[in-house]
């Protein structure tokens, strides 16, 4: 019997363009498929042992004849192709309509009004990398005290700010007030505290980043564990991406490694219930800034790392990997691509069965449920006659 739950996504990691993808001006886009091909091959043999290659063509991962895992791809059926949305839809809500983005920068009388709310001007607002930015910017924030707005591919409105200048806890006051303005047609999917430190021509990033979300206009599979008594634990971004709705525990992560080794120190306490875990790395280090050597990287140091979690499960747990869009480095965009996402499904007992394309990520969320007596979900198609024997 399933007791537990460990879902982890790679962000951005999906496998191939879904029939909609040129609405998207995604047609090409194979994350997987395309960042093997470009560095001649991915190493990943436990993957491989599990199924991966069975899933589609990937150079280097070749398909086996008897995969320890259950596994698919998923299509997406909400609309866009950001962290949210996927996520959203993998606990059974589906968006449709995408978030709003802004590739010319925000409305000139949004910006205006926030300014006057915050009692401050602002610099920037435009599309940038945020490392970028405050080099650029950056020496003028400190002689103004203006904090630099910028945006990008995703539905995002960051702020940036030396702690100097604008003290970090200001700083996320001055985020809340974006957060209650950002509604209705403006209702970007996050508002992000972008605090920095050091000195022109040297500026760094902190790790005081705080993201405000949108908080789910529905109730999510993680809402519905928590009510029956589940522990729900949140590792890496999931606590924003759900803003806190439907999680006991929650904790951030500095990377994919750390992402793993929280996953792994929660997998070793005795409770029943989801742990939910996000690694990062694949979307923000790589798939946006386009660097498919170091993505396949990434990819491969997973690899060594996934049978630590395997090793690691008692009869009762059930691993499921997946990601929630794509990011294709090797393409000229650096946005989000519209992808199918890979599907592996595993635990000591499971059906190594082909469990093809499914219409939904809710599949997961309605799996989950059936596997702990949430009751029915309203989107998608359980999965648990198909993988338990």
């Amino acid at each position: 019997m399933i007791k537990r739950i460990i879902l982890i996504v790679m962000d951005s990691v999906g496998i191939g363009e879904l029939p909609d993808a040129a609405n998207y001006n995604d047609v090409g886009s194979n994350t997987l498929g395309n960042v093997a091909k470009a560095v001649g091959g991915l190493n990943m043999p436990n993957f491989k042992s599990l199924g991966l290659g069975n899933i589609s063509v990937i150079k280097g991962v070749n398909p086996v004849k008897k995969p320890k895992a259950a596994y698919g791809k998923m299509a997406e059926i909400s609309a866009g192709k950001d962290t949210t949305t996927g996520h959203w839809e993998m606990m059974g809500l589906i968006s449709k309509d995408p978030f709003p983005t802004y590739p010319n920068g925000f409305p000139e009388d949004l910006i205006n009004k926030f300014e006057k709310k915050i009692g401050r001007k602002t610099l920037g607002n435009k599309v940038a990398s945020g490392t970028v930015i405050i080099n650029e910017l950056g020496q003028e924030h400190i002689k103004t005290g203006y904090p630099i707005i910028y945006t990008s591919a995703d539905s995002v409105f960051q702020i940036a700010a030396h702690e100097d200048i604008i003290p970090v806890e200001e700083l996320y006051q001055i985020c809340k007030t974006a957060r209650e303005m950002l509604k209705g047609p403006h209702a970007v999917a996050r508002v992000i505290a972008r605090p920095f430190v050091g000195e022109p021509g040297n500026f760094v990033r902190t790790d005081r980043r705080k993201d405000f979300s949108l908080e789910p206009h529905e109730k999510t599979v993680l809402d519905y564990a928590k009510e029956k008594g589940y522990r729900v634990v949140g590792v890496g971004k999931i606590n924003d991406i759900f803003a806190g709705r439907g999680l006991t525990d929650a904790v951030h992560t500095d990377g994919n490694n750390d992402g793993i080794d929280k996953t792994l120190s929660f997998l070793q306490k005795d409770f029943e219930g989801i742990i939910f875990t996000n690694l990062v790395d694949f979307d923000m280090l790589y798939g946006h800034r386009n660097d498919p050597l170091g993505y396949a990287k990434a990819l491969e140091e997973l690899d060594k790392r996934i049978m630590e979690v395997i090793h690691n499960l008692k009869d009762s747990d059930l691993l499921i990997i997946t990601a929630d869009h794509g990011c294709d480095p090797t393409t000229e965009s650096t946005d989000h691509s519209r992808e199918y996402t890979p599907l592996l499904i595993y635990n000591h007992e499971i059906k190594a069965v082909n469990l093809g394309i499914r219409e939904t990520f809710a599949d997961i969320g309605a799996t989950i449920c059936d596997l702990l007596d949430l009751g029915h979900l309203a989107i998608g198609s359980s999965m648990k006659n198909l993988i338990l024997k």
